[in-house]
Formats: C-alpha cells, sequence, structure tokens
C-alpha cells in the first residue's frame, strides 16, 4: 500500500503536466492555422475563412478576387481536409462564434464582404486565449 501511495505521488504530477502539454499543442496547431490563413489572405489577395471547432480548424480560400465567400478548400500541411485536428476533443470556442473571415487587406470580419470587423478570442480548455485583432488580422 505504502508503494502504490509513493507511485501515486510521483507519477499524478507527471500525467497531469503530460496532459497539459496535448492541450497546449492543441492551441498550437489552432494559433498556427489561423496565422496561415491571415498571411494567406493577404499573400494572394483573396478572402480566407477559417472555422474553429472542437477538435478541427478548416480553412477554404476564394477562387476570385473580389468575394463573398470561400469555395476551395485549403488543405493542411498533411494534406487532409483540416488544417489542424486534434481526436482528444479539447473544448475549443470562438467568441464571438461564427466562421472568421480574413479579408485581403488584413481585416478580420463576420462576413465575407467585409462589412464587420470584429476582435475575436479562441478559447482552449485550460489554455491561455487566442487573439484575432479585427483591424490588422493579428492572431496573438
Amino acid at each position: 500500500i505504502v508503494l502504490m501511495g509513493v507511485l501515486a505521488v510521483v507519477a499524478l504530477p507527471r500525467m497531469e503536466g503530460a496532459l497539459a502539454q496535448r492541450s497546449d499543442h492543441w492551441r498550437d496547431q489552432v494559433l498556427a492555422a489561423l496565422r496561415h490563413a491571415q498571411a494567406t489572405a493577404q499573400s494572394h489577395r483573396r478572402l480566407v475563412c477559417a472555422t474553429v471547432a472542437t477538435g478541427a480548424v478548416t480553412l477554404s480560400i476564394a477562387t476570385v478576387n473580389p468575394a463573398t465567400a470561400c469555395a476551395s478548400a485549403l488543405p493542411g500541411p498533411d494534406g487532409s481536409a483540416d488544417y489542424a485536428s486534434d481526436s482528444r476533443g479539447f473544448a475549443t470556442s470562438v467568441s464571438p462564434a461564427g466562421t472568421l473571415y480574413f479579408q485581403p487587406n488584413g481585416r478580420v470580419t463576420t462576413d465575407g464582404a467585409g462589412g464587420t470587423a470584429t476582435d475575436r478570442s479562441i478559447t482552449v480548455s485550460g489554455q491561455e486565449t487566442i487573439s484575432v485583432v479585427a483591424e490588422t488580422g493579428l492572431v496573438r
């Protein structure tokens, strides 16, 4: 019993540290996906749409400019439909909710037409919030 108690004291903190790194890894993937969306919108001078959900971030790009919708998928680094994905299901939410529209001029809006620029916050459970600045598209 004493041996099990010692193992629990030593192993439990290490397990918690490993789980924290997993959610940290997912946050880093979301951050990278949003930065890629912003950079692609400006470099290609096209609208890029980012959908963030628990377990997946998908990106798509407009086929022409100007555009109010994204028609072509922007595959992830591994060629899959999701730019970032995580099967562990860390709770991820966007506030205000909805798709992020990265405009060719760098702004982030709530609609494809670019009418309303709104700062966004992306929360991954247990991690620091990701902020997206509306007027500049800065993701931090």
